[in-house]
């Protein structure tokens, strides 16, 4: 798995889905891991576009990376979400 910044907030998590293009990188991953030129091959923005979204959603840590080859494939990151998940909780409980 690639490294990327492990200390996540809530904010940090919070701006990654405010964009739609990244909800949408969330939809199509939560089908299963893919590359950035199948993800690309979904939305109306190049690829480096869908590289630096996928960063930001890597930096807040909502996806994972692992090296195949001379490819990445992302994967949604459950504990990322988890994190998140949690985070949340706090306005249910009483």
């Amino acid at each position: 798995m690639l490294r990327h910044k492990e200390a996540m907030t809530a904010e940090d998590s919070f701006l990654a889905i405010a964009d739609a293009n990244r909800r949408h990188l969330l939809e199509e991953l939560r089908r299963g891991p893919k590359t950035v030129g199948e993800l690309a091959a979904g939305l109306p923005v190049s690829r480096p576009a869908v590289s630096q979204h996928l960063k930001v959603l890597l930096d807040a840590g909502l996806v994972s990376a692992r090296a195949e080859g001379t490819r990445r494939v992302y994967a949604v990151s459950t504990n990322g979400f988890r994190k998140l998940n949690i985070w949340l909780d706090q306005f249910w409980e009483n």
